[in-house]
């Protein structure tokens, strides 16, 4: 977390914790999507602050799923079990992966559009309506937040994942293109190929990277990621919710370049 966003995230999260729950469902528009996420146990406990902050907004979805592992059954938090009714839903699922932020849901709702992000940001004003209208404008594509761009060298080699440079221009298009869940990316129905839901196949290739697994399926189905051309301020972090995390290893130890070697090999896919 960045010293510059702590005192942004307190204002945010007192600001949210203070607010009952029928002040964000009051005059509400409903998008036609449903976000979807999982969660770590040690985020639980301020894991109301992120739903609050996607219904901090005139524009909200018509459901939000959380796929939980069974073992968090008795770990709930009063703050977000109270929370359970029409507009979310605690789902629970043996998957314990990062995987689960999504192919649960993908399971369960395989006719609609699935916002998948993060346990730990405090989204921001408009975030999902911004996201759901460049969804409208390319109803076929996946839609993303954030991304960055899978790159090789000249000797048509995988560079490690540090170069794998973010991209903030949304008039680039490329195969290559991969979006970052955390900041939030839309998946419309049917965008992802068939063998997405096979969990023995992507735990034995990227146990830790679902951002790269989703986005093997995308290009096997041959669905274009775009990154929105319009786009809410940066999530903020939530403080204190991120001394563990999956991008110390995948980032720092170049796991993501290893796990996308694995599924590159396995899909026989050269380079995108």
């Amino acid at each position: 977390m960045k010293l510059k966003e702590y005192f942004p995230s307190f204002i945010q999260s007192f600001r949210l914790q203070g607010r009952d729950q029928a002040y964000f469902f009051e005059h509400k528009n409903i998008l036609n999507v449903i976000v979807s996420l999982t969660a770590i146990e040690s985020r639980l406990d301020k894991l109301h602050l992120v739903l609050k902050s996607i219904w901090d907004n005139t524009d909200i979805p018509k459901r939000i799923v959380l796929n939980l592992h069974p073992r968090f059954k008795n770990k709930l938090p009063p703050t977000l079990s109270e929370l359970q009714g029409a507009h979310f839903e605690i789902h629970y699922t043996e998957l314990d992966c990062p995987h689960a932020k999504l192919v649960p849901s993908l399971t369960r709702f395989p006719d609609d559009c699935i916002v998948s992000c993060d346990d730990d940001l405090l989204y921001q004003k408009n975030w999902l309506k911004l996201l759901y209208e460049a969804h409208l404008k390319h109803p076929k594509a996946i839609i993303t937040n954030q991304s960055r761009i899978i790159s090789y060298d000249d000797a048509q080699h995988i560079l490690p994942y540090t170069q794998w440079r973010t991209s903030y221009d949304a008039s680039i298009q490329s195969d290559a293109l991969l979006p970052i869940g955390s900041s939030g990316t839309l998946y419309p129905p049917s965008s992802l190929y068939h063998e997405v839901l096979n969990e023995e196949l992507f735990l034995k290739l990227c146990p830790k990277a679902d951002d790269l697994w989703f986005k093997m399926m995308s290009f096997l189905n041959k669905t274009d990621s775009i990154l929105a051309e319009n786009r809410a301020k940066p999530a903020l972090p939530i403080i204190g919710s991120q001394q563990i995390s999956l991008s110390s290893t995948n980032i720092k130890e170049d796991k993501n370049r290893v796990q996308w070697l694995a599924l590159s090999k396995h899909f026989n896919v050269n380079r995108l």
